[in-house]
């Protein structure tokens, strides 16, 4: 199944995701008021009664697929083309820190080039999304604590990234993560390994690799992540991004209003956002 968060006639809601158009939940709603809540209530499965209106594509707002989780957890230079790219030492434990929910934004919003810089830049990236509440995951049992998938561009001002060690002001932007279309559930998405990630800036490819070229792997990341802080239901996990970021180009490849970013995951989506600047 595919499951979206949008807004239609100003009114946030949720709907299952098929050709062209969404069905809203309908009488699940007055149950599961977002995804969020389906997620925790371990309701997914009743998505697939879904009875509300079906509205087409066109005229729906996107909203990131979770728009309120509790956490949003995202792994920094986990393929090893962008740790090299980077200068980076190894490590020998994932590189974590952390997004605020009021960064993100959706599939086909714009993308907001923020009035404090125009170092402004592009990471592709596969966000997990959890489907439990868990601590002390083991490698193992990772996989079951996943609700679903979807594509992210963690969007990174860079030189606010640079200030110091620590990359939380470069990352938190408002309106600079897109995250969707929609989640897909792991049914449906299958192993991820041989899965191709590919970023585009105005058509050109800028990165492509597979998913399975993780440094540390989704299990990994979840055994990591959930040993130092209990995952809830909803919360997103941003998995890292391969190499070809803007910032380490010759020239630098920064975006600007007029571009067009795509994020796309085989059998997961494709995100596009247009970029403009912060008003």
């Amino acid at each position: 199944m595919k499951l979206a968060s949008f807004s239609h006639g100003g009114t946030a809601t949720w709907g299952l995701v098929g050709d062209g158009v969404v069905t809203e939940a309908g009488t699940l709603r007055a149950r599961f008021p977002d995804l969020k809540s389906l997620i925790a209530a371990g309701a997914v499965a009743q998505a697939a009664q879904a009875d509300g209106a079906r509205i087409p594509f066109a005229d729906i707002t996107w909203l990131p697929v979770i728009p309120n989780p509790d956490k949003i957890l995202c792994i920094g230079l986990n393929y090893e083309t962008h740790r090299k790219e980077t200068g980076r030492s190894e490590v020998e434990n994932p590189t974590v820190f952390t997004r605020f929910p009021n960064s993100q934004t959706g599939h086909l919003s714009p993308l907001l080039r923020p009035k404090a810089s125009t170092d402004f830049d592009f990471e592709g990236e596969l966000a997990v999304i959890i489907g439990t509440s868990c601590r002390h995951v083991s490698r193992d049992d990772a996989f079951a604590q996943i609700a679903g998938y979807a594509c992210y561009n963690d969007g990174s001002v860079r030189d606010w990234q640079r200030h110091t060690h620590q990359f939380t002001p470069g990352k938190n932007f408002p309106e600079t993560g897109p995250f969707g279309p929609w989640m897909v559930t792991p049914d449906e998405v299958g192993a991820l390994d041989d899965l191709r990630l590919q970023t585009r800036v105005n058509g050109q490819v800028v990165q492509d690799a597979l998913l399975g070229q993780m440094i540390f792997d989704i299990p990994r990341q979840i055994e990591y992540c959930s040993t130092f802080t209990r995952l809830e239901p909803g919360d997103v996990i941003a998995t890292g991004t391969p190499g070809g970021v803007g910032a380490k180009r010759t020239p630098p490849l920064w975006l600007k209003p007029g571009d067009v970013v795509e994020v796309e995951i085989d059998r997961v989506g494709l995100l596009c956002n247009p970029v403009a600047d912060e008003s």
